[in-house]
């Protein structure tokens, strides 16, 4: 939503005062098609070119997800803390039924609980193959830890390939607007002998394109690069959580205080809060 009003007040600031201070938009509506496909086109190449198959598929779906904004919410983290309590609670008192959740995840009952959850490989795997280590005797915490936070860096380090590489395409579009411009002063000067009102208007349509190059540059796609990227951030602290939880399960906390190491771990905009998650572990134990 405020993606949407963000494009819509910026167009609105720059060719309203435009237009306000007596600017004509004549010129500008007859540069732009032949301007837009040089720059656009350009910078389209040029991000064909230097990235690979899985970044450009990743592209549209990444732009999709900087307008949704981030995936996880308050109540999916108090679902995965909730999760996780009962994961643990099982490997501690039943540690042959424990494998049968996390070899078979996808018919369990504890994670058929949280479909969303379940829904997610990432978050299924991380957990599973966490808890699997773990069932095999592999329970240094302090190495697990380790394993874990290689295996988030690497995943922070592909989730971040498409804000990357719309923020290399922000940076090469003011210079691709200058080609574009250096463009039309190349015709403007094969038309020297034209009246002056020709040669102003050609010379203003040279000009559209530094205006393109610039604007699109740091009006859009710079701010969408830097959007997805906080949205991409948020997103795996999610994960950051429950390898928090697993980390204090595999140091033999008391379940209670695993997860509360979890919440805290919860950004604070989208922390439950102490009462609610109490609550929510009180009434899963009755239903035990």
């Amino acid at each position: 939503m405020f993606g949407i009003i963000g494009i819509v007040l910026t167009m609105a600031m720059v060719f309203g005062g435009y237009l306000l201070a007596g600017g004509k938009m004549g010129v500008i509506m007859h540069a732009l098609p032949f301007e837009l496909m040089m720059i656009m086109g350009a910078a389209v190449g040029s991000y064909l070119l230097s990235n690979d198959s899985h970044t450009l598929k990743a592209t549209i779906g990444g732009i999709m997800r900087a307008f949704k904004g981030p995936k996880w919410t308050a109540a999916d983290h108090q679902d995965v803390l909730c999760l996780m309590f009962q994961l643990l609670k099982i490997a501690r008192e039943n540690p042959v039924e424990l494998e049968q959740h996390i070899e078979q995840p996808q018919d369990s009952a504890i994670f058929g609980a949280y479909p969303r959850l379940l829904a997610d490989h990432e978050v299924v795997s991380l957990i599973a193959d966490t808890m699997r280590s773990a069932s095999l005797n592999y329970d240094d915490p302090y190495q697990v830890e380790e394993i874990l936070a290689h295996r988030l860096a690497a995943m922070r380090e592909e989730e971040m390939h498409v804000p990357h590489a719309l923020q290399s395409m922000a940076d090469a579009l003011p210079a691709l607007g200058i080609v574009a411009a250096v463009l039309g002063v190349i015709k403007t000067m094969s038309a020297i002998d034209q009246p002056p009102e020709v040669l102003g208007k050609m010379i203003g349509g040279a000009l559209v394109g530094t205006f393109l190059g610039v604007f699109l540059a740091y009006g859009f796609v710079a701010p969408l690069a830097q959007r997805l990227g906080n949205v991409v951030k948020q997103d795996l602290m999610f994960f950051d959580v429950i390898k928090s939880v697993l980390v204090a399960g595999l140091h033999q906390h008391a379940t209670n205080l695993c997860v509360e190491v979890g919440r805290q771990a919860v950004p604070d905009h989208v922390r439950p809060s102490f009462d609610g998650l109490e609550t929510a572990l009180r009434d899963l134990k009755k239903a035990a």
